[in-house]
């Protein structure tokens, strides 16, 4: 086990003490854009993953005190974080197409997938009997389902196109990729999509995800134009379907066609109450409360050109220093991390000297993510 940084005793005795007022910023980040981060589903162990090929475990103590614990490396940047349900093991997927599991428990790591072009997903799948599978979803235009007592996948999908972002809510899985194709996969025939569609919003997906503490099948699907589209499985329930702007600014004032437009980077739902957060290339977060179509929380001032209904004015985050490209609840939604980092949407040549690579906690407050009534 590679064990990285030590605890800064006096910044975290400093944070512990602003915790309640101030987003806490971990120690120890990674030296290069942040892609992933996902937080284990037994305990507040955060996996990061980065452009600088590596993975970072952190432990995250009461008061905001954070702390690396482990660190492993891919041959080439890591795209992709996730948890086995146990919270032992941690599945990477990254530009090397190679797909690795890092054992918490023994501190080693092994490869246990690959693809023909870079891992971009990787899902943890909970079977309804016998052990879990891995889900590698890849550049290749397939998915790959991975037993980890095996070397070779049990079972192989071919997609219309490069995987660009899935979820996992069993037994729903959510696949988008170029072209703005979704798939959506009833797990339990997973080798068959049991529907396809074009994505609801007109321009690049850039992130789907399932809903969580719900009766009803459906997702959120992000893009690269600064819209959030709230998507049913079933038709019976296509009514409640319906698309928002979000992550934008006006360039001129009061006029609605002069907005400047910006990627919404990741989509995080609580586990608990069953509201989501986007976040964006503007470096701004927003939780939402799908259900009762409002914003509950944002980094937006009040003249923010946002079109869900009914409008509320909000309390806001402070603004992030740049984009913000994951973020995460922790098992019981108390804790949002998100990262700060550069996020590739301008290409190579945005990438200059000073991005900031952050990693930032959040503690939630109940009435900043529990849902309002219906109006």
């Amino acid at each position: 086990m590679s064990f990285f940084g030590t605890q800064n005793t006096t910044a975290a005795s400093t944070n512990a003490a602003s915790a309640a007022d101030k987003d806490v910023e971990m120690s120890d980040p990674p030296s290069d854009s942040i892609s992933s981060i996902s937080f284990s589903s037994q305990a507040d162990y955060l996996a990061v993953g980065s452009w600088d090929n590596s993975v970072r475990i952190y432990e995250v103590m009461a008061g905001g005190q954070s702390q690396g614990k482990a660190m492993y490396q891919h041959q080439g940047p890591v795209l992709d974080v996730c948890w086995n349900k146990e919270g032992n093991k941690i599945f990477s997927g990254g530009a090397d197409n190679a797909g690795r599991m890092f054992d918490v428990t023994t501190g080693q790591s092994s490869q246990v997938a690959a693809h023909d072009a870079p891992i971009k997903v990787v899902r943890w799948i909970d079977v309804a009997s016998g052990p879990g599978l891995l889900a590698t979803g890849s550049w290749d235009k397939t998915i790959k389902y991975w037993d980890l007592r095996a070397s070779q996948p049990v079972a192989s999908v071919t997609l219309p196109e490069r995987c660009y972002t899935f979820d996992v809510q069993y037994p729903l899985m959510v696949v988008g990729t170029a072209e703005r194709h979704i798939q959506i996969f009833n797990l339990t025939n997973p080798n068959t999509p049991y529907k396809t569609l074009a994505s609801p919003l007109k321009w690049q997906t850039r992130v789907v995800s399932c809903f969580t503490a719900s009766t009803t099948s459906g997702f959120a699907v992000g893009s690269v134009e600064g819209r959030v589209a709230i998507q049913y499985v079933e038709d019976k329930d296509s009514a409640n379907n319906f698309s928002f702007k979000c992550h934008r600014r006006d360039n001129v004032p009061n006029s609605k066609d002069q907005a400047l437009v910006y990627a919404v980077n990741d989509i995080s739902f609580h586990p608990v109450h069953g509201t989501f957060s986007t976040c964006g290339s503007d470096g701004t977060i927003h939780f939402w409360d799908k259900d009762a179509r409002t914003r509950l929380k944002s980094t937006l001032p009040r003249n923010s050109q946002i079109r869900i209904t009914p409008l509320t004015i909000v309390p806001a985050f402070e603004s992030a220093p740049g984009p913000i490209t994951s973020t995460a609840f922790n098992r019981n939604g108390s804790i949002f991390a998100y990262a700060v980092s550069y996020d590739w949407s301008k290409g190579h040549s945005g990438n200059t000297p000073g991005h900031p690579n952050k990693l930032m906690l959040h503690a939630c407050k109940d009435e900043e993510v529990r849902k309002r009534p219906r109006k």
